[in-house]
C-alpha cells in the first residue's frame, strides 16, 4: 500500500500547481503552523521535529511541510502573490513580522483572540489580577460587539468613505471604543515611578512585591498590545479583515488532531503526500465538493492517461466544478456549494 501511494503521489501535482497559482491570485490570506514529526534522518538537521505551515485564502487551503520554522517558508510561499498588496491574518509569531519587514506587499492583520488570552492568563496565574483581566475581557468582547454592528450595515463593494449612515454611526463608535482601548494600555505601559515604602514590616512588603509583580504583568501585556496596534487596528479600516484568526486555526485543526492519533509522517515523501492531500481535500470541502467522489473521478481519469495526471485538469478544479460564479455568492453566508465568504468567529 505504501509502494502504491508513493508511485502515485506525483500525480497530484498539476492539481497542487493550480492551486497555487489561484491563491496567489487572491488578496487576504491566513496563515498559521504546527510541529509535525518526520521520521527520517536528514544531513545537517538535529531531530525528527518538522514543521506543518498552512495558508488560506477565500477559496484556496494550501499546507507546506518543511524542516524549518523561519520567515523563509512563508517567503517562498508568497513570492508568486499577483497583487501589489495582500494581507495576512496571523498570530504574533516572530517569522509573519520579518515577512512583512522583507516585503512592501505585505501587511499584516494581528488576532485579538490572541490578546484575550494574554489577559486571561494573566488573571489565571495572579490573583490580584483577576478582576482586571475579566475587565479586559469585557472591553475586547465590545468591540467584537461593535464590528458585528457594524459589518450588518457593510457593504463590500462601496467604499469606506462612501458607506451608509447607519455604517458610519457604528464605524464611528468602534473608533471610540478603539481609542479607549488604546488609551487605557498606554497608561497601563507607563513604568512605575519608585516610591519608598514606609512601613518596612514583613507583611507589608511581601504584599508590595505581590503588587509588584502584577503591575509588571500589566506594563507587560498593555506593552505587547501597543506593539502590535498597527495589526490589531487594521480590521478597523478594512472591514473584510475578520478580529482574529479563528479561520486559520480552524483548517489547521485536523491536521493537527490527525498527527496526534499517528504521530506524523514515516518519511519524507510521506509527508508532502499529506500535505498535498490535506490541501486538496480541504479545499474541495471549502467549495462543498464531496471528497470521495473527487478522487475516485481523477484517479479514473489518471489511469485512463496511463498512470498519469491528465493533460486538462481543469474539469478538476474546484471553482470549475461548482454551478454558480463566486460573484454572484451571497456576501453573507454562501452555500454549500462555494467557498464562504471571509467571517469572523466570536472569541
Amino acid at each position: 500500500v505504501a509502494g502504491g501511494l508513493e508511485i502515485i503521489a506525483p500525480i497530484f501535482t498539476p492539481i497542487m500547481e493550480a492551486l497555487y497559482c489561484r491563491q496567489m491570485s487572491e488578496k487576504l490570506f491566513f496563515n498559521d503552523e504546527t510541529r509535525w514529526t518526520v521520521f527520517v534522518t536528514i544531513e545537517g538537521k538535529s531531530g525528527k521535529r518538522w514543521y506543518l505551515w498552512m495558508t488560506r485564502s477565500r477559496s484556496v487551503i494550501l499546507y507546506d511541510i518543511d524542516p524549518r520554522r523561519s520567515a523563509a517558508v512563508p517567503g517562498a510561499h508568497f513570492a508568486g502573490l499577483q497583487s501589489d498588496r495582500v494581507i495576512i491574518v496571523c498570530d504574533r509569531y516572530s517569522a509573519y513580522k520579518k515577512l512583512a519587514r522583507l516585503s512592501q506587499v505585505i501587511l499584516l492583520a494581528f488576532c485579538w483572540a490572541h490578546v484575550r488570552r494574554d489577559f486571561l492568563d494573566a488573571g489565571r496565574s495572579i490573583t490580584e489580577l483577576e478582576a482586571w483581566a475579566l475587565e479586559w475581557k469585557e472591553r475586547i468582547g465590545t468591540l467584537y460587539h461593535l464590528n458585528s454592528l457594524r459589518l450588518e450595515h457593510w457593504q463590500p463593494d462601496i467604499p469606506l468613505e462612501q458607506q451608509s449612515t447607519d455604517f458610519q454611526f457604528r464605524q464611528q463608535a468602534l473608533h471610540e471604543s478603539m481609542q479607549s482601548v488604546h488609551a487605557e494600555a498606554t497608561r497601563l505601559a507607563e513604568p512605575e515611578a519608585n516610591k519608598k515604602e514606609s512601613d518596612s514590616s514583613a507583611k507589608p512588603a511581601k504584599e508590595s512585591l505581590s503588587k509588584k509583580v502584577a503591575r509588571e504583568q500589566q506594563r507587560k501585556i498593555a506593552q505587547s498590545l501597543l506593539n502590535h496596534w498597527t495589526g490589531l487596528s487594521l480590521f478597523s479600516t478594512h472591514p473584510e479583515i475578520p478580529m482574529d484568526n479563528n479561520l486559520g486555526e480552524n483548517a489547521i485543526r485536523g491536521p493537527v488532531v490527525g498527527r496526534k492519533n499517528y504521530y506524523g509522517s514515516g518519511s519524507l515523501w510521506s509527508a508532502e503526500l499529506a500535505a498535498t492531500l490535506f490541501s486538496i481535500f480541504q479545499t474541495l470541502k471549502l467549495w462543498g465538493i464531496p471528497q470521495r467522489s473527487w478522487l475516485a473521478d481523477y484517479l479514473q481519469a489518471c489511469a485512463e492517461n496511463g498512470g498519469k495526471a491528465p493533460l486538462n485538469i481543469d474539469a478538476f478544479l474546484p471553482w470549475s466544478m461548482v454551478d454558480t460564479p463566486l460573484a454572484e455568492q451571497s456576501k453573507s453566508r454562501p452555500p454549500a456549494r462555494s467557498p464562504p465568504v471571509t467571517t469572523h468567529e466570536d472569541v
